[in-house]
């Protein structure tokens, strides 16, 4: 066994405070869930809960994921913002399919969901774009997210030209920004408990539109 495999093996997994899982007492819906599940983190003090890992695929196939945060989750999905120029927005516009992973350490709980990504009006881009703060704008409009820096005073060169940019075009949007949802057709709530009996429960979207309903299960650990 390395080192590196043995400070590993000593440290605590899965070791936050365990919360009760009444799974025959849940709302209709995971959208009523998670809200009751993030209330309880922001109560409990999570750290940053809003927080989550969006995984995409790129055009071969292969996995990507990042940290991003959730803006708004309402009946069209849980959203969030993305450079449609960057990898992410060339990957959901490639491939309009995503998963989002919530894991918060402090109530040992994990929420899954995946499903189809749509992006949202243009007007709804447009106020996301200009509700952040002028070095966020400057930032966006560089618009070479991912893309190779030769050096950190080129970074500052270019936010200097776009924070110079954004004072003197206060309305200036940029055309890359794109606030997206994802609405999903499955979504899994998992409670970590002391003695490895994980608690699993499913919800998978039945039908469409109007006539849609949520049906739920329990999984095995």
């Amino acid at each position: 066994m390395t080192a590196f495999e043995s400070r590993l093996k000593s440290l605590k997994t899965l070791a936050g405070a365990h919360q009760t899982f009444d799974t025959d007492a849940v709302p209709a819906t995971p959208h009523a869930l998670f809200e009751r599940w993030f209330d309880a983190a922001v109560e409990a003090r999570v750290s940053e809960p809003q927080v989550m890992t969006l995984s995409t695929v790129d055009p071969d196939g292969a996995p990507d994921a990042r940290s991003v945060v959730l803006l708004n989750m309402d009946a069209q999905g849980w959203h969030f913002a993305a450079n449609a120029a960057s990898p992410k927005g060339r990957q959901l516009t490639h491939r309009p399919e995503a998963a989002i992973t919530f894991y918060w350490p402090a109530t040992a709980q994990q929420i899954r969901l995946r499903g189809k990504v749509a992006r949202l009006s243009d007007e709804a881009c447009r106020a996301d774009f200009m509700a952040r703060p002028e070095r966020s704008r400057a930032s966006i409009l560089i618009g070479r997210q991912s893309q190779v820096l030769n050096s950190q005073d080129d970074l500052r060169h270019a936010l200097h030209e776009q924070l110079a940019r954004v004072a003197s075009q206060p309305e200036l949007v940029s055309p890359h920004w794109g606030m997206y949802a994802l609405a999903p057709h499955e979504v899994e709530f998992w409670q970590s408990d002391a003695e490895r009996r994980f608690t699993r429960l499913r919800y998978v979207r039945a039908g469409s539109g109007a006539n849609a309903s949520w049906e739920r299960s329990l999984l095995w650990p």
